[in-house]
C-alpha cells in the first residue's frame, strides 16, 4: 500500500489555518481584541517570510496559553462554521487535483499538520479526506489544559508518518510526501517521493541540491467553485435546441402582429 502526505499551511491552502481562523474565536469570545489584531499582523509575517522553527515555538506556546480552559466541543462548533467563510476560499486548486490523482491512483491521502486537531479534522473532512495527522492537545473534563500530548512538528511528523505506515502496511519509499517548509525536512526525507510546493528559500535550496521536483501553487479555488457541473447529454441539448428553435420561430411570426398592435394603440 502507497500514501501522500501533505502539509497543510501554504501546501494546501494559502494560509495559516490556526491564524485564518482568529477572527472566528474572537466572535465566540474565545480571543481578545488585541490578540485578533497579533494574528492578523502574524498572518502577514507568515505569509512573507514563512515559519522557522523560533515562530513555530512562539506560536505554540502562545497558543497553549490562550487556548488553557477553553472548552473543545465550542472549539470544534467554532471551526466547522467557519470553515465555509474562513478557510475554504483559499485551497489550492493544483492541491485538490493532485490529491485525486493520487486517490485515482490508489494511494491513501493523509493530511498532517502542526495545528491542533480540532481544526485539522473538519478541514480535512471538509476538503473530503478522512486521515489526518496533527497536534493533540491534553484536554481534561472536555477542556484543554494548556499542555500537548503530542506536537506534530519538524521530526516529530516523521515519527508519525513512520508510526501509521507501520500500523496500515504503507510503503514509505513508494509514497509521497507535500510541503512548503524546510522544517518538514524529515517528513519529506521519510518517504521516496519527497515534493517540496511552494518552497522556502532554504527548503529550495535543498531540492535543488537533491534534484527533488518541485512545485508551485498559485490558484486558490473556492469549493463551490470546483463543484463538477454535467455536461448536458444528446436528449438534453436536442430540447434545448428546439426549445431555442421554437423560440426564434415564434419570434419572426409574432413580432409583425406586436408591431401592428403598437402602431394601432399610438394612432388611438
Amino acid at each position: 500500500m502507497e500514501a501522500a502526505f501533505f502539509d497543510l499551511d501554504k501546501t494546501v491552502i494559502s494560509k495559516s489555518s490556526s491564524l485564518a481562523l482568529s477572527k472566528p474565536f474572537y466572535r465566540a469570545g474565545l480571543v481578545s481584541r488585541s490578540t485578533l489584531l497579533k494574528g492578523a499582523y502574524a498572518q502577514l509575517v507568515y505569509l512573507l517570510l514563512g515559519a522557522d522553527e523560533k515562530k513555530m515555538d512562539k506560536a505554540k506556546d502562545g497558543m497553549l496559553a490562550l487556548s488553557k480552559g477553553w472548552d473543545r466541543a465550542q472549539v470544534e462548533e467554532v471551526v466547522r462554521e467557519a470553515l465555509i467563510q474562513v478557510v475554504d476560499p483559499y485551497v489550492y486548486q493544483e492541491a485538490m487535483d493532485l490529491i485525486a490523482l493520487h486517490r485515482a491512483l490508489g494511494r491513501t491521502v493523509y493530511i498532517v499538520s502542526s495545528s491542533p486537531e480540532e481544526v485539522v479534522k473538519p478541514l480535512a473532512e471538509h476538503l473530503g479526506i478522512r486521515d489526518v495527522i496533527a497536534t493533540r492537545a491534553e484536554i481534561v473534563d472536555g477542556k484543554y489544559t494548556g499542555n500537548l500530548e503530542f506536537y506534530c512538528y519538524a521530526e516529530n511528523k516523521a515519527v508519525a508518518i513512520r508510526d501509521v505506515a507501520s500500523r496500515a502496511g504503507i510503503d514509505l519509499s513508494a509514497s509521497y510526501a507535500y510541503s512548503d517548509s524546510a522544517t518538514d525536512l524529515p517528513m519529506l526525507e521519510a518517504v521516496g517521493n519527497p515534493v517540496p510546493v511552494n518552497p522556502d528559500r532554504e527548503l529550495r535550496k535543498v531540492a535543488e541540491r537533491e534534484g527533488w521536483q518541485v512545485r508551485d501553487f498559485r490558484r486558490p479555488v473556492p469549493l463551490r467553485k470546483r463543484l463538477h457541473v454535467p455536461r448536458p447529454t444528446p436528449s438534453m441539448a436536442a430540447v434545448v435546441a428546439g426549445a431555442g428553435l421554437a423560440a426564434v420561430v415564434g419570434w419572426v411570426y409574432v413580432r409583425p402582429w406586436l408591431s401592428r398592435l403598437v402602431s394601432g394603440r399610438k394612432a388611438a
